[in-house]
């Protein structure tokens, strides 16, 4: 296929229609939702998880960064900005849909509701404390029933919006017959998004948020209990002893 053809095979539908177009709604719609999940929220999510800090590079001089919660929060916040904007931009208008557009629409809306649950259990998790005085008590320090059942709510929540994303934002292609170029793309983002994710957790880059805020001294309460979450690490584990 020549050069000419390769572009307009990209160009063409998924469909392979000869045309294309969408109410304008729906093109905003759609390029909104991809923004935010396709883009921003699964960053927010990898910053969250593997850049807290370089796998063995803290130290008392160097614990609670705050570089990684400040980008998770700016990416998350705006991510679910723009869903709401596209949330809006679709209400009342899915009358007559297809069954494929139902089913988009149906875990579309489950998507949303989890993004705001995420947010909601975010204003929820407690307060943070330290152990700068014995009276400055908090969730987060204390490691409280509340906290620990935030972190697995959060993150296992979390981690089930990123894949139901990408099942929402194929079906939503489909259903408008969108470009095999924009396809293309997302599979393309993708895959670096879960190659990257794979090459941090293989060097170590998935760390324990309590101990990088806080170090690894067992005096401290969280230290005493295991991680929370699947491929967790540690610098010292009261409880193996490894170091990452």
């Amino acid at each position: 296929m020549s050069e000419t053809g390769w572009w307009l095979w990209l160009m063409q539908p998924l469909s392979g229609a000869t045309q294309h177009a969408l109410e304008g709604w729906a093109y905003w719609h759609g390029r909104l939702m991809v923004l935010a999940w396709g883009l921003l929220l699964p960053l927010g999510a990898l910053m969250a998880r593997y850049w807290k800090a370089r796998p063995g590079g803290a130290g008392p001089e160097r614990l609670d960064p705050k570089a990684w919660w400040h980008a998770h929060r700016l990416l998350q916040y705006g991510g679910s900005a723009l869903m709401v904007l596209g949330l809006v931009l679709v209400w009342g208008r899915a009358g007559g849909a297809t069954l494929l557009a139902q089913w988009h629409g149906a875990l579309g809306g489950c998507l949303v509701a989890l993004g705001g649950l995420q947010l909601l259990g975010g204003w929820l998790r407690g307060s943070k404390g330290g152990p700068a005085a014995a009276a400055l008590r908090g969730d987060h320090y204390d490691m409280s029933p509340r906290r620990q059942r935030f972190e697995r709510l959060h993150k296992s929540m979390g981690w089930l919006a990123v894949g139901l994303s990408v099942a929402v934002l194929l079906l939503g292609l489909a259903v408008a017959d969108a470009p095999r170029w924009m396809l293309l793309s997302l599979l393309v983002w993708w895959c670096a998004l879960a190659l990257c994710a794979a090459l941090w957790q293989r060097q170590g880059r998935c760390l324990d948020t309590y101990q990088v805020i806080w170090g690894a001294d067992p005096a401290h309460p969280g230290n005493r209990l295991r991680p929370i979450g699947w491929g967790v690490r540690r610098w010292s584990s009261p409880h193996t002893g490894a170091r990452p």
